[in-house]
């Protein structure tokens, strides 16, 4: 078993640790949506556009990239098509202008004609006394001197201050883990929102990543203990709106399921399969 934990679980748990439950342990899908599947879509595009050489990351090129990158990812993930609806061409078109519109807003935000990435879908990964902290960032610049750049894509808007913060939370999770690996913290971490035209930017130090460290440590602990006592406490804040599992939230009226074989396994281990688990009961 290897007791890992990504910005996106954390966050989860931070958010509502039935929520956490309901994702790592029950592993109950989430509904796909036509955004998230434009946002991966955008972000594919934007990724292999610097394959190109820097004179050829033209707004036009960025353009023909978005079909054949759609297509690819058809290949991976064919229930994608569902999403959108050939039979209704003009949802259609509608569809795929506004991941043109997205990726032609960048375009406003950032020159890549003078970008250089050092690394695009870095995954990263390091161990914190035992949990191993992993994760996987848009993109990484350097400086001629070695500074770092931690860049994060979001095809959303830009969130209020109430919200801010868990987006700054990834980002300073990815930094932390850089630091550990690289011995250097980030000079700047740079959040570029599309949905309008924002880009918010955040330059740590090592106390801010003690701070996460430390963040990170209790969150772990507090993890384990539900994972040992089995109780995954719903917390109801305004984001229960958008839960996809919101009828099985007893906070709600609902009831979840029961707890699988080997919960507590799975709830320290994300990756765990059924087999590793049946085998440490």
């Amino acid at each position: 078993m290897v007791a890992a934990l990504s910005p996106s679980r954390a966050s989860d748990f931070m958010q509502c640790p039935l929520l956490y439950r309901f994702r790592v342990i029950d592993k109950l899908p989430s509904a796909p949506s036509p955004a998230a599947a434009r946002g991966t879509l955008v972000h594919s595009v934007l990724e292999r556009l610097f394959d190109l050489p820097a004179e050829g990351r033209t707004i036009a090129a960025a353009r023909a990239l978005v079909q054949p990158q759609w297509l690819a990812l058809l290949e991976g993930e064919p229930e994608l098509a569902e999403l959108v609806d050939g039979t209704d061409l003009d949802a259609e078109a509608r569809w795929f202008g506004d991941a043109v519109s997205l990726i032609e807003r960048w375009f406003t935000l950032e020159d890549p004609t003078r970008l250089e990435p050092a690394e695009r879908e870095l995954y990263v990964e390091t161990d914190l006394d035992g949990l191993t902290l992993r994760g996987y960032v848009d993109r990484l610049d350097l400086t001629p001197t070695g500074e770092m750049r931690v860049v994060d894509y979001k095809t959303g808007r830009s969130p209020s201050e109430l919200f801010e913060a868990k987006a700054l939370f990834q980002m300073k999770f990815y930094a932390l883990v850089l630091w550990r690996l690289r011995g250097a913290v980030p000079k700047m971490l740079q959040l570029v929102y599309l949905g309008n035209s924002e880009i918010v930017r955040y330059a740590p130090d090592e106390a801010d990543l003690l701070g996460v460290e430390r963040k990170l440590k209790a969150l772990w602990k507090a993890i384990e203990t539900a994972a040992r006592t089995g109780d995954w406490q719903p917390s109801r804040s305004r984001l229960c709106d958008w839960c996809d599992h919101r009828a099985l939230c007893p906070a709600w009226g609902g009831t979840p399921p029961p707890l699988p074989d080997g919960a507590a396994v799975l709830a320290l281990d994300p990756h765990a399969s059924a087999a590793i688990v049946l085998a440490t009961d």
